[in-house]
């Protein structure tokens, strides 16, 4: 960048050589454009009839789903502006568990719709107001035509509506049953704590074959068949070291130059294994957990013990036993005291398909719950767990919030209706940007619509034909079988109110935050450490969604 001095022609370098700048509407334009690209890249996905995505990364590990979030963090995004349309999907997933795509389509949408407001020359700063009261103005019609949700029918519709659409091969209700039952057994004071629910999965069988623990479910077995494969009355100990003779820090060599002093020493360093499962059974333990190794003579000797023992555990697993049980952590074999302990009724060993898993129930903390997920292959089971997972947590924010809303695009129209009415009222230029505010809510139905291959203008039509007439014409959502507009409380597809407050309010604000911009100053890049990765170098890399200017 340079500037004039004065009357002299000498130019001012002010930015560094390689910088790249964009400003007023080329940057606004590019934006713009870099947001529109992540909204079309998971477009396609949204509503029970979208199709999934094959995402394949840098070492070949494959994922199939059609979850919003899950695909915009496997995507390597390059663009500034949309790596804050990702943040928006993220933030979406943390808070509610659902709506992701449908937040990011949004704000697609309304990026598009002010694309048209700044080529007629309204002011960014216009548009961004009148999004801020087009925003406020669609959570308030948004709690108007919520209904309560504290029954556990539906509950479990909310379950279903989650998962629809999701790779559960049509086994919603005998999951949204089943979730609802995990999140009221974990629920206290109205919350559900997803740290309560712990996921294994097991491949084999069908998904209709997954069920619920009252406990906690391990993927370890026994490290020795001769222990026993039941302990009832379960006291649990916990190491966070392993159960061996430690190596010294330092490198050292021992010189043994007779048979008895080589025999003193392997004595030696069996009494010491020894003393270990000694000290475990003088404080009343019948149960080890491990997160390191075993050796295997403390195996064999607490296989004569009658002590239960798992080795190697996830640091993960481990507190959830230990939060379960009651245990302590204990990183010091010989300072454990009976304090240390927890408790379960049993811990036993269990085939779960063709392998052994410990299953711990009875535990001291009821609410903790662990579901078995099963399936045919890894890639169902992963959409099964991601499914399940959403669906567990958006229950959760029905049941914490006691709002829900229909689906099925009925929520946007009526807001886009409602906003249309509005924007009269406000007047001035920020009813432009309310009114484009109210068009892009449609971009839901019509989405919905277009990817369950029902004529898009007919569906938007219908539906708003359906919203203007009648008291409950706020509930009227698309049936995708007929393309008709029906009733959704009655067709059982609902969702949580948070769901559709959290995708309006951040789907504007990421809008606002990108139309602010009106200059974008981008620092020449260090080149790679390898050439032949960088697709801009001739390589065979992939390049993210929307390149830099």
């Amino acid at each position: 960048m340079y500037g004039g001095s004065g009357n002299s022609n000498q130019p001012i370098i002010v930015l560094k050589e390689g910088t790249e700048r964009s400003k007023d509407k080329e940057a606004q334009f590019n934006n713009i454009s870099a947001a529109k690209a992540v909204a079309d890249s998971v477009r396609s996905t949204l509503g029970p009839k979208g199709m999934d995505k094959m995402l394949v990364d840098s070492i070949g590990d494959v994922t199939v789903t059609n979850d919003g979030v899950t695909i915009l963090k496997e995507i390597d995004v390059q663009h500034p502006a949309a790596k804050m349309v990702v943040e928006v999907a993220k933030t979406q997933d943390s808070e509610c568990g659902d709506g992701t795509t449908t937040a990011v389509v949004l704000a697609g949408e309304l990026l598009k719709q002010s694309e048209t407001l700044i080529d007629s020359n309204v002011h960014p700063t216009v548009i961004t107001n009148g999004f801020k009261l087009a925003a406020t103005k669609a959570v308030e019609v948004l709690n108007n035509i919520s209904v309560d949700s504290n029954s556990d029918e539906i509950l479990k519709k909310v379950a279903a509506t989650a998962m629809t659409g999701k790779s559960v091969s049509g086994e919603e209700e005998y999951l949204s049953d089943l979730i609802v039952k995990v999140a009221r057994l974990v629920e206290d004071d109205g919350k559900v704590d997803m740290s309560n629910i712990k996921i294994e999965k097991k491949a084999g069988g069908v998904t209709k074959d997954t069920y619920m623990v009252e406990g906690i479910v391990l993927d370890k077995q026994r490290v020795h068949p001769r222990m026993p494969k039941i302990v009832k009355d379960a006291k649990i100990a916990l190491f966070t070291t392993q159960m061996e003779n430690k190596k010294p820090e330092v490198d050292a060599q021992i010189s043994i130059t007779d048979p008895e002093s080589m025999q003193a020493f392997l004595s030696q360093e069996e009494g010491t294994l020894k003393a270990m499962v000694d000290k475990v059974k003088s404080v009343g333990a019948n149960v080890v957990f491990c997160q390191k190794g075993v050796d295997d003579l403390v195996q064999h000797y607490m296989a004569k013990a009658g002590i239960y023992c798992c080795r190697r555990l996830k640091q993960s697993d481990m507190e959830a036993v230990a939060k379960a049980t009651g245990a302590s952590l204990v990183g010091e074999i010989t300072e454990i005291q009976a304090s240390d302990l927890g408790t379960a009724e049993i811990v036993e060993e269990r085939e779960v398909g063709t392998e052994s898993m410990t299953f711990i129930t009875g535990c001291k903390n009821p609410k903790a719950i662990s579901v078995v997920i099963r399936g045919g292959t890894d890639h169902i089971m992963d959409e099964v767990e991601r499914a399940m997972t959403d669906a567990i947590r958006v229950v959760g924010v029905a049941i914490e919030d006691g709002k829900v809303v229909a689906g099925a695009g009925a929520p946007e129209i009526e807001v886009g209706l409602r906003l249309s009415q509005y924007a009269s009222s406000v007047g001035g230029r920020e009813q432009l940007a309310i009114d484009a505010f109210a068009k892009a809510m449609e971009i839901i139905p019509w989405t919905i619509a277009e990817n369950a291959g029902i004529d898009s203008i007919d569906a938007v039509i219908k539906l708003k034909s359906a919203h203007q007439k009648g008291e409950k014409g706020a509930y009227f959502g698309l049936d995708l079988e007929t393309g008709e507009a029906v009733d959704m409380i009655q067709k059982n597809v609902v969702e949580p109110l948070r769901v559709k407050i959290q995708a309006v309010n951040s789907a504007a604000e990421v809008a606002n935050m990108i139309l602010r911009v009106d200059d974008v100053i981008a620092s020449r890049r260090a080149p790679p450490m390898n050439p032949s990765a960088d697709p801009s170098l001739g390589g065979p890399g992939m390049s993210g969604v929307g390149g830099m200017m």
